[in-house]
């Protein structure tokens, strides 16, 4: 039997309910591991913390001011698998290890799989300006596409925009956090690929450039204004490449910039100064 939850507006949440259905030992896993989690959460002295530090003066004291995660960014991947299903069993295999806070199928079906507030497994190693952790600090969305030829669905990408919506008002994301898993990963990753980044940006999710774009000054450097946006500069080649999955979307195998290309990164990089 099944329960329909509504939170989103809009959005249907169907998950199995605790007496059975097909994913109910999926279920009782995530609500153990929840458990868990919660159990030292509310510790008062905090075990094996404070008590592992080498000192012989020292004190709990509980302040009364804290909170959750704030989820401050929202990395959008493709998952390069078949189905919506697949995806799922694939975040359901713990010796894989990975997971996603929601994927979004073809149909515009949005499946939730772990709590906002809680550090899913999504981005990996990779740098993003000076955060190196990027499982810590956002949101994971999973878009159902094999990343080589599936179009990107109206639907999908309307219910996406309800999400980013949902997630950009609840906690507060600034615009210019809204990015691509090859952004923070350029040497290990393409996706989402073929993406329609300016529906994005156009709605306040990220940014793009305009129509009427300006010649860069003669002293405009690429590699600093790739830095400034977010771009991880140590392999400059593979940040080329991930700025033009993202923004320029064509002859993406090349680390070479054009001078069309010039121009738009040189209006990308204006929108962080």
């Amino acid at each position: 039997m099944k329960r329909i939850y509504y939170g989103i507006p809009a959005l249907l949440f169907i998950v199995a309910s605790c007496g059975g259905g097909k994913y109910a030992a999926t279920e009782k896993i995530y609500a153990e591991k929840a458990k868990g989690f919660a159990e030292q959460y509310k510790q008062s002295p905090v075990a094996g913390q404070l008590d592992k530090v080498l000192s012989t003066n020292k004190e709990w004291i509980a302040s009364t001011n804290f909170g959750t995660r704030k989820p401050n960014y929202v990395m959008i991947h493709h998952t390069a698998q078949d189905s919506l299903a697949q995806t799922v069993k694939t975040f359901h295999n713990e010796k894989v290890g990975v997971s996603s806070h929601y994927v979004i199928g073809r149909d515009g079906k949005i499946v939730q799989m772990v709590n906002d507030l809680y550090r899913g497994h999504h981005a990996g190693a990779g740098r993003w300006g000076n955060d190196t952790d990027l499982n810590s600090s956002s949101i994971g969305i999973e878009l159902d596409n094999n990343g080589l030829t599936d179009p990107w669905p109206d639907a999908q990408i309307a219910a996406l925009l309800s999400l980013l919506q949902y997630l950009k008002d609840s906690y507060k994301i600034p615009q210019a956090n809204f990015i691509g898993h090859m952004d923070y990963a350029p040497t290990r990753k393409n996706d989402p690929s073929r993406f329609p980044w300016k529906k994005l940006a156009d709605r306040g999710f990220g940014f793009w450039y305009n129509e009427v774009l300006e010649e860069p000054p003669l002293n405009f450097d690429p590699k600093l204004a790739l830095r400034i946006i977010g771009y991880d500069v140590k392999n400059v080649d593979a940040a080329i490449k991930a700025f033009k999955i993202h923004y320029i979307q064509r002859d993406t195998n090349t680390a070479t910039l054009t001078p069309q290309d010039l121009k738009i990164l040189y209006a990308i990089f204006k929108k962080y100064l």
